[in-house]
């Protein structure tokens, strides 16, 4: 008796590295973009992770500053903001929403509170924020000298446009350029936050890292949905134009 054939579509199938990369892009907050689409307050907000997402952004980094500067009690400052985020997946897996940011922020926030009671020093903090800045410096402007700017590779994954945007000069330029914005971004932070961590000001680097944090990253990403939605909406229209025609040559 011949053994039954097994049926391909229920074999397991492992994404490849561009699937891998797409579905990345389409984590972050560019995720919501759409070609020549004009981003909208209500978008730009769920970019960053909704209000419940913002509101889980900021309110450990207020709790950890206005604890630390009224008790100076620093296993109170570091405890406290580490439970809120923990506290933060436990109502988020009882959802069943996205734990992928509360796990990320959990465990940022434990190596922080690690570091602080090892050190002794609440400024200590404020150090992986640093490292994290640090490296998306290095990785945003050696992407764009090796000429495959980041934000061009996401944009082009989200858009299916892997490559065709680099043989594009205009879209290269603008998609350059839009990734220097982040190189920006990451230099403010760092300019800002490492003299004041040299310095030891905990209060003063407390307010620039909330004011850097969500309210910056959500001007940057603003700023670049504006410049990827010119570069591309002539693919818009063409596409829109293109519909058109094969409605009047099927009706």
């Amino acid at each position: 008796m011949a053994d039954d054939p097994r049926p391909e579509d229920d074999e397991p199938t492992t994404p490849t590295f561009s699937e891998s990369l797409a579905a990345a892009a389409r984590q972050s907050g560019f995720g919501q973009l759409k070609p020549g689409e004009t981003p909208s307050f209500g978008t730009l907000i769920g970019a960053i992770g909704g209000v419940r997402g913002v509101i889980e952004s900021v309110l450990p980094g207020i709790a950890f500053l206005v604890l630390y500067l009224t008790t100076h009690n620093l296993l109170i400052s570091v405890l406290v903001p580490v439970l809120l985020v923990f506290g933060f997946a436990v109502a988020r897996a009882g959802a069943k929403s996205s734990l992928q940011s509360a796990i990320t922020g959990a465990i940022l926030l434990a190596i922080s509170a690690v570091l602080v009671l090892i050190t002794g020093k609440a400024v200590t903090n404020f150090v992986p924020g640093i490292i994290i800045n640090a490296a998306g410096f290095v990785v945003v402007l050696v992407s764009i000298l090796v000429r495959w700017p980041l934000i061009g590779v996401i944009v082009g994954l989200l858009f299916g446009d892997a490559d065709g945007w680099r043989r594009d000069a205009a879209k290269r330029r603008i998609l350059t350029i839009a990734t220097w914005l982040w190189v920006g971004l990451f230099t403010i932070r760092l300019v800002l936050e490492v003299p004041l961590y040299a310095a030891n000001n905990v209060a003063a680097l407390g307010i620039v890292r909330l004011i850097t944090s969500v309210p910056l990253y959500a001007l940057f990403l603003w700023a670049t949905w504006l410049l990827v939605r010119g570069v591309y909406a002539g693919d818009r229209v063409d596409a829109d134009a293109g519909e058109a025609l094969e409605d009047d040559h099927t009706s």
